[in-house]
């Protein structure tokens, strides 16, 4: 096992096998860890793999080929499988946290995980995600609500993007491209018919003006603080991130977004859904998620964490922005 990730997998199984009271009625207390270097999820990891028909276009394998650390990592991929013309059809292959250890949504709590794309990597103007935050959605729940934070995949570009109710802007201000907002507003695509706005948050090196034209108009609800360093381009090889997650509908929502020990970005503000009939907690997937596609997409994934503490997510403790 990789020495920066020893103390994690370590507390992992500490909490996996011996949980005291406390830790036991609270899950964000949790230290967990996989490595994927066996044949099957690991028990100190709390992941597993959602086999149902929305996955039927998805494929899992534990493989030791292509690896980050340890001895083995995920390949997961999607192939081509709705029919043509089928609306509202998705292919995906997604690994899930285990319900009864999901964090309540208005607690904060660190992730980590890397993923390498797979050549070819999708080029084409088409919706593809890699890994997503989410609210967890109760039977009563009226709408589709979208993950309110999500990395992303777009012309062959790498992008994150965060999901609250609708803002009403002060003045209707929507131009025919990319908003270019000021410097205490974040670029949004307004969506009143649902009751929904994303934020564009962060891009990687080669997004250009042609990009992100549905980020229309800016909001203040929003803000964002670059730290200087854009997100890894997809052919770069294995991308680590580490991100702390806690939202805030009522505006105390709360992103810290790190990429191979890089700080990207630090995301305040409208964060999150609160609409009736929405779950206690909140819980993060990742795998190739898409809209119908013609092609096999396929991503690795190695070395999932996740903590209360920044110390046990990112490889370089010195670079926790909350000590």
């Amino acid at each position: 096992m990789n020495a920066k990730y020893a103390l994690p997998a370590i507390l992992a199984c500490t909490c996996t096998c011996v949980m005291t009271p406390a830790l036991a009625e609270d899950p964000a207390q949790l230290v967990l860890h996989d490595g994927f270097d066996g044949s099957d999820f690991a028990p100190s990891g709390h992941l597993y793999y959602r086999d149902n028909s929305e996955q039927e276009a998805g494929k899992v394998e534990f493989q030791s080929e292509v690896k980050r650390t340890g001895t083995g990592a995920l390949k997961l991929s999607v192939k081509p499988l709705c029919a043509p013309g089928k609306v509202n059809c998705s292919e995906r292959a997604e690994i899930w946290e285990r319900t009864k250890s999901r964090v309540p949504y208005n607690q904060g709590v660190w992730y980590g995980f890397a993923v390498k794309f797979a050549d070819p990597i999708p080029s084409g103007d088409h919706r593809y995600l890699i890994a997503q935050w989410k609210r967890e959605i109760g039977p009563k729940a009226k709408g589709d609500f979208s993950p309110f934070l999500a990395l992303r995949l777009n012309n062959g570009k790498l992008f994150a993007t965060v999901e609250t109710n609708y803002v009403a802007p002060p003045k209707t201000d929507v131009s025919a491209g990319a908003k270019t907002c000021d410097d205490n507003q974040t670029p949004v695509w307004f969506r009143a018919d649902t009751n929904q706005m994303r934020a564009l948050v962060a891009t990687d090196g080669n997004w250009g003006k042609e990009d992100g034209k549905e980020f229309t108009g800016c909001t203040s609800a929003i803000t964002i603080t670059d730290h200087g360093n854009k997100l890894p381009t997809p052919d770069s090889g294995w991308i680590d991130f580490a991100i702390y997650s806690k939202p805030g509908p009522d505006g105390t929502g709360h992103i810290e977004l790190f990429a191979n020990d890089k700080w990207i970005v630090t995301v305040k503000g409208h964060i999150g859904h609160a609409d009736k009939g929405l779950g206690k907690n909140q819980y993060f997937k990742f795998g190739p998620y898409r809209a119908a596609d013609s092609t096999e997409w396929i991503l690795y994934y190695d070395d999932f964490r996740r903590s209360p503490r920044c110390a046990d997510v990112l490889s370089d403790m010195k670079l926790c922005p909350m000590k």
